[in-house]
This record gives C-alpha cells, sequence and structure tokens, in this order.
C-alpha cells in the first residue's frame, strides 16, 4: 500500500522548476490568477471558497485570451471527462447524500474540514503580508477547534466581534506566488481536479503539504476516499444555484468560459 506521508519529492521538485519557469514564460499573465474550480467540488482540491461569476472583474471581458493554452486540446479532454463525471457521477451522488444526510450535519462537516485546514491559510496570509487575517484565523481556528469541537461548530459565526479580517484570507500557495509576480505559464485542468494553470499546480502540492491530512497515517486509497468524501459533502451544499452549472449551462463554449472564468477569479484573488 501506497503511504500518503512518502508523497514524490521529485515530482515536487519538478513542478518548482516549472513554476521559476513560469514565471519568465507566463509574466505577461502574471497576476491573472487561477479561478475557482466547481469540478473540484469531488476532487482532491481544497477549494474552500465558491466563487459567485457574477462578480468577475470587467477589465478582462475584450482579451481575446487571459492564459496561454497550447495544450488546449490535451486540456479539452480532460475538461468534457470531468464535466461527464459531473453531471453522470458526482452531481448524483451529493445529490442522494443531501437526501439522506440532514443540512446541519453536513454544515458540521464542512466546517471541520475547513478548520482542519489552517495552516494553508495561515502560512500563506504570512508570506503575503496579511498579519491581520493570520491573527484572525489563529483566532477563529482556536475558538472553533476548543469550543466548536474540533471544529465541527462554527462559534465564531454571528458574534459581535468581527471575525473576518479587512483584507480576504489567502487562499492558498498559488495566490502567494501570483503576489510575489509570477505568471500562470500556461493553462491546464487535471482529471479529476479541474482547471489550474503551472503556478497553480505548485501551489496546490505546496498546500498539500502543508495540510493535515497528508501526515496522517493513512493509505493512498485511504487519504483519496476521504478528499473525495469532503468534496461530495462540499457539492451538497452548493446544489442549489450551482456556479459551474450557472457558467456552462448556456455558454456556446463550456471549456473556454471556464478556462476565462478560472483565470478572472484567480486575477481577483492575486489582486486582494
Amino acid at each position: 500500500m501506497i503511504n500518503i506521508k512518502k508523497m514524490d519529492r521529485i515530482i515536487l521538485a519538478g513542478l518548482l522548476v516549472a513554476v521559476l519557469l513560469a514565471s519568465v514564460t507566463g509574466t505577461s499573465f502574471a497576476a491573472k490568477g487561477d479561478g475557482p474550480t466547481q469540478l473540484a467540488q469531488f476532487s482532491g482540491r481544497a477549494a474552500q471558497d465558491s466563487a459567485d461569476f457574477d462578480d468577475f472583474d470587467d477589465e478582462y471581458a475584450d482579451s481575446e485570451q487571459l492564459v496561454a493554452d497550447p495544450l488546449k486540446y490535451w486540456n479539452m479532454t480532460w475538461f468534457y471527462l470531468n464535466d461527464g463525471l459531473y453531471h453522470g457521477v458526482f452531481k448524483p451522488l451529493a445529490t442522494g447524500y443531501a437526501w439522506v444526510v440532514p443540512p446541519k450535519p453536513r454544515q458540521w462537516v464542512n466546517n471541520f474540514f475547513t478548520n482542519l485546514l489552517f495552516p494553508v491559510r495561515f502560512v500563506n496570509n504570512m508570506l503575503t503580508g496579511k498579519f491581520d487575517a493570520a491573527y484572525m484565523e489563529t483566532s477563529k481556528f482556536v475558538m472553533n477547534t476548543t469550543f466548536g469541537v474540533l471544529g465541527l461548530g462554527d462559534v465564531t459565526a454571528g458574534r459581535k466581534r468581527n471575525w473576518e479580517p479587512a483584507r480576504p484570507t489567502a487562499d492558498g500557495f498559488g495566490q502567494t506566488l501570483g503576489k510575489a509576480g509570477m505568471g500562470h505559464g500556461i493553462y491546464l485542468v487535471w482529471p479529476f481536479i479541474g482547471p489550474s494553470s503551472i503556478r497553480e499546480s505548485v501551489g496546490w502540492v505546496a498546500d498539500a503539504y502543508m495540510d493535515p491530512l497528508s501526515y496522517g497515517d493513512l493509505t493512498f486509497l485511504e487519504f483519496g476516499a476521504i478528499r473525495v468524501y469532503k468534496n461530495v459533502n462540499t457539492l451538497s451544499l452548493q446544489l442549489k444555484g450551482n456556479e459551474y452549472e450557472v457558467l456552462t449551462g448556456g455558454a456556446i463554449d463550456k471549456y473556454a468560459a471556464v478556462r476565462d472564468a478560472y483565470i478572472r477569479f484567480r486575477a481577483k484573488k492575486v489582486e486582494e
């Protein structure tokens, strides 16, 4: 069995080299980040935020292409595979799960996994100079872990004290690299994970090393099962008005619509 703690260092080193190349080859796309991957609701990606596609900045609207996409046809293969899995497997699974499990327990599960990813948010807040956000994330983590029973309850929600920092909290190392001026390099679509880029893929790997689950005594299959359950649970809370379906439902080119929305959203995150 493969232990998740023994992640391949060669892959990480290769991705780190790739992001250095991205900073050179993708400078024209720097600070145009990557965006919310609705397909990640059923994948291993830690997608804490769900984007409102109506809020994307209009400053990119006149651009024909927001990121280099030399692997378009390769990416399209994985995109349509992911799209088929979403509609044919994961959405029905999340719908059935939502029918069986009441909303409150599903929200508890979502709170638990959000609380568990505190190290990712804390470290990237520090790296991007969001010290107020790092402080508030620490306060929320302590309160929710102790009084919220290991984070199942969000005891800081609705309190009189402002538990949200002035600037939105960092969401991962990809955002940190974008703030450092590194471009995307090229656009990528990963099977099961969804939209990404060279920069954001490196960020995802770095965030995985800060994910406490990565250090559990878990086999690869056990780790994958937990991540799938986490994201099916998240999707079950977002079935109404699902942004991915809103975006792709009336799109002539679903692939381009998701790609451009993804890049615009990450641009917005980098600018925060």
